[in-house]
């Protein structure tokens, strides 16, 4: 955490204002070294820690001080905090809990265990005035504050103890999906909120929201598609801020704060509908944006658009980095953003002047009707891409089986940089997932940034939507799943298992109706909630899954046909895998990364992870795809999960070498953490499993030397 140290007294109070004062004590209380009081760390989310006694040198000594089991299972993606010997995290069904960090015996636990909430938590985040201590942390759209000592809802918050991340969104909004993953961002008296929205046409605006911690009100609002008026309102087509057409340009990742300068970073995502931008032509600011704002007001200082105008999802995937850089001589405070695509944007943290060379290229037009892709992309020149950009035929995995079918589809289908989608199927390389990822990256005060890369290739066509009367002959609930779940589970309803899309056949075999329609309310994992959908609209599709629509007559369409026409949707979510499942090109398929942003020079690269099934072979190092980030610490390590295969690993930050590996009860798909309580130092994993055919589990699991 990077600690703004102030001078006692008067001066302080007329500089910064006693709420600013405040904060910063706050921050630089004596163990701050001993905690891990923010979500990644800190609020530069630099993933870093100053403790020093695990070292490359004992580290192979590291062995299980405790372990947390929760009474659910499933993904884990929550990177835990740590505040004065408690640890604050959440569960798998979104239930928040309070630890003792030097046992793992439970504290408090709050949440309904009969409302089952199957999203995915990143964290809480924790505000502390006095002995005002508060745990705030979401769960669908509500952001709810509670007692950090107890666990118990603080009622004079927003409504009965919670606040609507609807709130600032406008009239078209109300109900649409609006949940969030990722915990908000402390500044003052505020907290800032991700949120995630559905990708789809039914998209709400995703305008960003500072509450008061205190009493929940909704404080500032800015907005990511403008109004007249307001900067960037002609990069899109007139009134789209009335949400008729457009919406998205979110911030689900996460954003950073410079307390010291009161100012906010926040990454942005795409526009919807994600894949075609015919409904939104022009650059479409400010999505795909990295936003500098005034923490306090809200009011836009710089941005810069990594996307124009998007129609492949590349959403900015994670929180950017605070660091200090030695740049042509000089100390600066930067700011780091890792993108999906695989490269490092690195800008002056104040002016938004960029530190290396960003070259806006030429790149291919679409020839889908109604599109216009835009005629450049900004690409950095420095540092080099830390995910493969593209691939030829001579790069498809040798080791399948299916490797005359892997080159047919490649030769069928359209490769390269910023290729827009096709009718016949285009490469989006890296993938959806990434290049980078929500677990982010690491820096160090050496100005070093550590990045853990996915490299899958997706293959996605465009298709025509149906048309209302071309589904006139279907049933209500086929009709609303052809509309609304055929681009992920199929025509037959199988799914895809292997890209993360569950089989849909003999559902009722499996889980009763209302399971499956709390599923269809509130999502799950990352499958939005259909809110659009009216509650007869939800029993016919309901009742087409059980095979038994006949019991059920009149489904409502009211609010179906309220959803705007977009003319294509896409072929499915699908990355390019063999028939058994093995990515359709030649390995690395995820790495890891040291990248000097002083220089712009990597240190080092390798493989992260191996695929089992070949290790098996004596074919090792092939990395795998990975979710979740690393920790970097002031003893020279560098700890990350984040892999299939079940490991926990430390590297030596300075030459990548491997120092130790533990197999986890479950893949640790999520950042660790790492503290101090009592003189011992600990790192901490949850183990939730669950992505990439990885089995469930339902464990935190923390380590300390003996």
């Amino acid at each position: 955490m990077k600690r703004f140290l102030l001078p006692l007294g008067t001066m302080a109070l007329l500089v910064f204002g006693w709420s600013q004062y405040r904060q910063n004590l706050t921050d630089d209380k004596p163990n701050d070294y001993t905690n891990w009081s923010e979500y990644l760390g800190g609020p530069d989310r630099s993933h870093y820690s100053a403790l020093t006694q695990i070292t490359p040198e004992n580290v192979a000594q590291l062995q299980v001080a405790w372990t947390y089991t929760t009474a659910d299972s499933g993904q884990i993606q929550t990177n835990p905090i740590i505040i004065d010997g408690v640890l604050y995290g959440v569960t798998p069904t979104v239930q928040a809990f309070a630890l003792d960090a030097a046992t793992g015996k439970e504290i408090w636990k709050f949440g309904d265990p009969l409302k089952v909430w199957h999203s995915t938590s990143r964290g809480v985040a924790y505000w502390q005035d006095g002995s005002d201590k508060r745990i705030l942390y979401t769960v669908g759209p509500k952001l709810y504050a509670l007692d950090a000592t107890t666990g118990k809802l603080i009622s004079d918050f927003g409504e009965h103890g919670a606040a609507d991340l609807h709130a600032g969104l406008g009239e078209s909004a109300k109900d649409k999906f609006v949940i969030s993953n990722t915990p908000g961002t402390i500044f003052d008296d505020l907290i800032i909120m991700p949120m995630r929205l559905s990708e789809g046409a039914d998209a709400a605006p995703g305008y960003v929201q500072a509450f008061n911690v205190r009493t929940g009100k909704l404080a500032w609002t800015f907005h990511t598609i403008p109004r007249p008026g307001e900067y960037g309102y002609e990069t899109w087509p007139k009134d789209s801020y009335k949400n008729t057409d457009v919406g998205a340009a979110n911030n689900w990742a996460g954003m950073s704060v410079d307390r010291r300068r009161g100012i906010l970073y926040v990454p942005t995502g795409s526009a919807a509908f994600d894949f075609y931008g015919g409904n939104r032509k022009g650059q479409n600011l400010f999505a795909n944006c990295l936003l500098a704002l005034d923490a306090r007001t809200g009011k836009r200082l710089w941005h810069f658009q990594a996307v124009h105008h998007d129609i492949w999802d590349r959403d900015f995937p994670a929180p950017p980095n605070l660091l200090t850089v030695t740049h042509n001589g000089k100390r600066i405070d930067a700011v780091a953003q890792i993108t999906k695509s695989g490269h490092v944007f690195v800008f002056d943290r104040v002016t938004g002047k960029p530190l290396f060379p960003i070259k806006e290229t030429p790149v291919p037009k679409s020839d889908v009707p109604g599109e216009e892709a835009w005629p450049t992309q900004p690409l950095p020149l420095r540092p080099a891409p830390f995910a493969r950009q593209t691939f030829a035929e001579k790069d498809l995995n040798p080791y399948s089986t299916d490797l005359d079918s892997l080159k047919v589809r490649f030769r069928k289908s359209r490769n390269g940089v910023f290729q827009p989608l096709s009718k016949e199927g285009t490469f989006i390389f890296p993938g959806l997932d990434g290049g980078g990822e929500w677990g982010g990256a690491a820096t160090d005060p050496d100005g070093i940034l550590y990045v853990n890369s996915n490299e899958a290739a997706w293959l996605i066509a465009l298709r025509e939507a149906p048309k209302q009367d071309e589904l006139a002959h279907l049933s209500p609930g086929n009709r609303l799943y052809t509309l609304n779940c055929l681009a992920c589970h199929g025509a037959d309803r199988k799914g895809n298992t292997a890209s993360g899309y569950p089989s849909l056949v003999n559902i009722g075999q499996k889980r009763d109706r209302d399971y499956v329609q709390q599923l269809i309310s509130n999502g799950k994992g990352m499958m939005p909630g259909f809110t659009q959908l009216s509650a007869d609209d939800k029993r016919a599709l309901v009742a087409f899954l059980f095979g038994d629509e006949k019991q059920e007559v009149g489904a409502a369409e009211s609010k179906v046909s309220k959803v705007p026409f977009v003319p294509y949707k896409i072929s499915g979510y699908n990355k390019f895998l063999d028939s058994k499942g093995m990515s359709g090109i030649a390995p690395p398929w995820g790495t890891l990364n040291a990248i000097d942003l002083n220089t712009g020079n990597y240190l080092w690269k390798i493989p992260l992870g191996e695929e089992p099934e070949l290790a098996a072979k004596g074919i090792r190092n092939t990395g795998t795809e990975n979710y979740g980030g690393p920790v970097v610490t002031a003893s020279g390590l560098l700890f990350i999960a984040a892999t299939k295969d079940e490991k926990f690993r430390a590297f030596d930050k300075k030459t990548g070498k491997l120092r130790w590996e533990t197999t986890l009860p479950a893949a640790g798909f999520a950042t660790p953490a790492t503290y101090q309580v009592n003189g011992k130092q600990y790192v901490v994993i949850g183990c939730g499993g669950a992505k990439l055919g990885a089995k469930k589990g339902n464990q935190y699991v923390a380590f300390a030397l003996p």
